[in-house]
């Protein structure tokens, strides 16, 4: 019987932690292997990402170095055993018409030709079409009136004759610079479009986002969606960017990935690594070194920037002197 591979699969958070540390790798390196930001690794054990494409979960397996199929979710239905406290059968099961044997004996060929059928169209649409894929990249953390960076990693193959990628960000917030620009902005309703023409080797869109002054309630979510739309043979097809999709406004900076007040050196290499693919748009690297350097930093409400701040030293408690009887 031929197997329909689905195009999404459904991960076992616990699991994925659990091998994670057994085999003693850290998020920084499984997110490296598969090409996703720490965040996300976070995210695929929280289960705050419970179903991701088929290719990424083969590649966090071979990061782990495991078999696929230690790190989804089991199907109960695929759990052979057998009830103990089932009721047995009856010594006379009541007969079927001809007709619904014939019906019964006919579903397994039926189920069979619809999966060929399906797997047929799902290899001609690809064939049709090409391949054409958007992951999305955001910090986790934005503060009222920083910068942040956005980079969007595309994937194509030769048979997608250009294509438009649409993003769509939080209104209210300012796109500041992009490389390469937008060929339309809208900072009013929080759009931006790019289209590539056939010819352009794009497989990376940078830029950087001003989030807005006025964002209400602290701390609070922002939300981000974009698409890719092409158009083979006169028809209009889109698929959604993977990757991060929301941004938590509080009071922290954005290379603080786990929201401590301290940028420390994990985090610094996370953001130099950011830094690198935002190459085209200016980002303001001494600021970040220099809370690096401080040790950590604090928000500064008149001025609303985040300042070099050493942390206070953690006072260890007296030990207990031991009393007498």
């Amino acid at each position: 019987m031929t197997s329909i591979l689905q195009p999404t699969v459904n991960l076992d958070s616990e699991a994925i932690r659990r091998i994670r540390e057994e085999k003693k790798l850290t998020q920084l390196y499984v997110a490296k292997v598969v090409g996703v930001t720490t965040d996300t690794v976070s995210r695929w054990e929280n289960n705050r990402y419970p179903s991701i494409k088929r290719e990424n979960a083969v590649r966090l397996a071979e990061a782990l170095e495991v078999d696929v199929e230690e790190i989804l979710e089991k199907n109960e239905d695929d759990v052979e055993g057998v009830d103990e406290e089932a009721e047995p059968a009856e010594a006379f099961p009541p007969q079927r018409s001809k007709d619904s044997r014939a019906w019964l004996l006919l579903l397994p060929a039926l189920l069979v030709l619809a999966g060929v059928i399906i797997y047929w169209l799902m290899q001609r649409q690809d064939t049709l079409v090409g391949r054409f894929e958007g992951y999305r990249s955001l910090p986790p953390y934005a503060a009222p009136g920083e910068v942040i960076p956005v980079h969007i990693r595309l994937e194509t193959d030769d048979t997608v004759k250009g294509y438009i990628l649409r993003e769509s960000f939080p209104k209210g917030w300012q796109l500041v610079e992009a490389a390469p620009p937008p060929t339309s902005l809208n900072n009013a309703e929080g759009v931006a479009r790019w289209i590539v023409k056939p010819g352009d080797e794009r497989n990376r869109v940078v830029y950087r986002l001003r989030v807005g002054e006025n964002v209400g309630k602290i701390p609070s979510t922002a939300y981000f969606s974009g698409e890719i739309i092409v158009n083979p043979n006169g028809r209009n097809l889109s698929v959604s960017l993977d990757g991060d999709a929301v941004v938590e406004v509080d009071h922290v900076q954005w290379a603080d990935l786990n929201g401590d007040g301290i940028v420390d050196d994990g985090e610094m290499l996370e953001a130099s690594d950011t830094v690198d693919e935002m190459k085209g748009v200016h980002m303001d690297w001494d600021a970040l070194e220099a809370i690096w350097d401080a040790g950590g930093y604090r928000w500064d409400e008149d001025d609303r920037v985040f300042v070099p701040h050493k942390p206070p030293a953690v006072e260890e408690p007296a030990p207990l002197e031991n009393s007498q009887p």
